[in-house]
C-alpha cells in the first residue's frame, strides 16, 4: 500500500487529494496547521488516514514531524505540495512581512518537507514529488508581485530539484492549474475584480478535478502539467511571445 504526504491538506485540492488517494487504497499523512480540520477529516477517511499537524513553513517543526513519520509509517511514496496561500498586491502596498508570509507556503513548505525526506527516497530509489502551482509562475499579471515571486520560487525549486533528481529514481512534477472553484476566493475579496479579462476564457476547475489529475500524475508523471487545455495553450503563447502576453494580461 502506498504512502502519500500532502501538504496543504485541511482544505481545497490538498483535502480533496486526500480523499482521492485514499479512495485508490493508499495511506494519507495529512499536513496543516489546523488539527481540527485535519482531525475532522480523518475522522471522515477513517482507517489509512493519519493527521500530522504542522506548520510546513518552519524547518524545525516539519524535521520533527518527518522524523515521527519515518519512524512509525516509513518513507512516502508520493508527496504532494498543495500549501499555499498569497494576497494579490502591488509592491506598495505590500508590507515586507507579508512578502515574507507568502514566500512560506507555497515555497518554504516544499523546500523544508522535500528535504525532510529526499534522503530516505532517494536510498530507496523511488518516489514522486508533485509541486502545486499557479500559472503566475510563467506569465504574471498586474497586482501580483509577492504572490508571482512566491509561485516562481516553487517554478525555480522544481526545476533545480528535477536536476539533481536525474536517473534517482525520485522525480519532481510541476502541476500548474487555472482557476480552481475553492475557499481561495472568498478568503481573499477583491481577488477576482483583479483577474485580467482572458482569465475568463479558462474554464474553472474543481477541486476534486484537481486531484484526479494529481492521482494520475503520481502513476504516471511527468516534468510538467497544466489544466485545463486551454490554459496550456496559453501558457505556450505566453512562453513564445512574452512582450505580447504581458501586454494583454494588463486588461
Amino acid at each position: 500500500m502506498k504512502l502519500v504526504l500532502i501538504t496543504g491538506a485541511s482544505s481545497g485540492v490538498g483535502a480533496a487529494a486526500a480523499r482521492a488517494f485514499h479512495r485508490q487504497g493508499a495511506r494519507v499523512v495529512l499536513v496543516a496547521r489546523s488539527t481540527d480540520k485535519l482531525d475532522n477529516l480523518v475522522g471522515e477517511l477513517g482507517v489509512n488516514a493519519l493527521a500530522a499537524p504542522c506548520d510546513a513553513s518552519d524547518g524545525a517543526q516539519v524535521l520533527a514531524m518527518a522524523e515521527r513519520i519515518l519512524r512509525e509509517e516509513g518513507v512516502p511514496d508520493v508527496i504532494v505540495h498543495c500549501a499555499g496561500a498569497g494576497q494579490w498586491k502591488t509592491v506598495e502596498d505590500t508590507s515586507p512581512a507579508e512578502a515574507i508570509e507568502m514566500m512560506q507556503a507555497p515555497y518554504f513548505s516544499a523546500f523544508n518537507v522535500t528535504h525532510a525526506f529526499l534522503r530516505a527516497m532517494l536510498d530507496r530509489g523511488s518516489g514522486v514529488i508533485l509541486h502545486v502551482n499557479s500559472p503566475a509562475c510563467v506569465v504574471p499579471w498586474p497586482s501580483s508581485a509577492g504572490y508571482t515571486a512566491a509561485r516562481a520560487a516553487l517554478r525555480g525549486f522544481h526545476e533545480a530539484l528535477s536536476q539533481d533528481l536525474a536517473g534517482t529514481g525520485v522525480q519532481s512534477c510541476h502541476v500548474i492549474f487555472g482557476k480552481i472553484a475553492s475557499a481561495y476566493f472568498d478568503n481573499n475579496p477583491g481577488v477576482l475584480d483583479k483577474m485580467p479579462m482572458l482569465t475568463r476564457t479558462i474554464p474553472t476547475l474543481s477541486v476534486e478535478r484537481c486531484a484526479e489529475a494529481l492521482t494520475h500524475l503520481a502513476h504516471y508523471p511527468r516534468h510538467e502539467a497544466i489544466s485545463p487545455f486551454i490554459l496550456r495553450l496559453y501558457v505556450s503563447f505566453g512562453r513564445l511571445f512574452p512582450r505580447l502576453t504581458r501586454w494583454m494580461l494588463r486588461f
